[in-house]
């Protein structure tokens, strides 16, 4: 990916380095675990540890695989949560000026795609942060994984979250990296849209399955969101040869199916809430071909 000498967002928020977390009023003592895609495995969480949690969630009558998935898209946001604060703009170093480059494209991308449509795009802030933060959606942290706050209209990730990305997930690549943040910022697009808010409506009436199902739909539509700045990306000029494959592996990894072989050897289907891999890669593919946000209607799908 060709982001060096490219505009970079100053709409980033650098707490790295400055410690742990306190809880604050409204936490409850949460700590919600997520990956954009289903599950995660961070901060040096293994394998073994997501095993423990499979256990937790067996022992306290809780879906596992809620508890690996119920950040994103505000699913455990709670009020009154304390926030921290940090410097915000372009970080100085590699890492974070990458951030901030690939957060620019799709402020670029976005603002032209709203300013089409006659709406007004506000750009959302990135938060990097180290082990653990606040957010307004409660307690982060790096077993949480990437994840986007309603509340607070935040991305927050952990950048070591990248090396287990690599490592632990088989997705290199820094066009992978970037997908993740598109992925997010498609979450900011569906709360502009009020689709956020609508389908966690929904989600809270709805018996399990059927508030997965609907879970599903919202992840897909924000992988095909991705898909759509990847469009406007390769437009700009900024994409090598093997950036959406890389995109591509990244969403294939991180699928539901995949996660649950990974972690228990078995998948059930009822309790996924991202996608499969082959719905992932999919929907990303759609969006990317056709870099038109309409095609993303995931909830009028008949089929995904």
């Amino acid at each position: 990916m060709r982001w060096q000498g490219r505009r970079q967002s100053s709409n980033i928020e650098d707490r790295r380095g400055e410690g742990g977390f306190t809880y604050g009023p409204g936490s409850r003592g949460r700590f919600p675990i997520g990956l954009p895609g289903g599950g995660r495995v961070g901060g040096g969480l293994g394998i073994g540890a997501i095993a423990v949690i499979l256990i937790v969630g067996w022992i306290a009558g809780v879906n596992p695989i809620d508890l690996l998935g119920q950040i994103e898209g505000g699913g455990l946001a709670t009020s009154g949560s304390h926030s921290d604060s940090g410097p915000t703009g372009t970080p100085s170093d590699e890492p974070g000026q990458f951030v901030a480059a690939v957060l620019a494209d799709t402020e670029d991308t976005w603002q032209q795609i709203f300013a089409s449509q006659g709406r007004r795009y506000v750009d959302p802030t990135l938060v990097l942060f180290t082990g653990s933060t606040a957010s307004a959606c409660g307690f982060a942290s790096s077993a949480t994984g990437p994840f986007y706050c309603p509340s607070d209209a935040k991305v927050y990730i952990d950048l070591a979250f990248y090396r287990q990305l690599r490592e632990q997930f088989n997705a290199p690549g820094d066009f992978a990296e970037a997908y993740v943040i598109a992925h997010e910022v498609g979450h900011h697009v569906q709360n502009l849209f009020g689709t956020l808010g609508k389908v966690n409506e929904l989600r809270a009436r709805a018996g399990r399955a059927d508030a997965n199902a609907l879970s599903v739909r919202l992840e897909l539509q924000a992988d095909c969101y991705a898909g759509v700045w990847a469009h406007a990306a390769e437009a700009r000029g900024i994409l090598d040869v093997g950036d959406i494959d890389e995109a591509l592996n990244a969403a294939a990894q991180i699928g539901d199916d995949t996660l649950q072989r990974r972690s228990q050897g078995y998948v059930v289907p009822e309790s996924f809430t991202h996608g499969t891999a082959a719905q992932r890669s999919r929907w990303f593919k759609r969006g990317y071909n056709s870099g038109n946000e309409t095609i993303c209607n995931t909830f009028a799908a008949a089929s995904l």
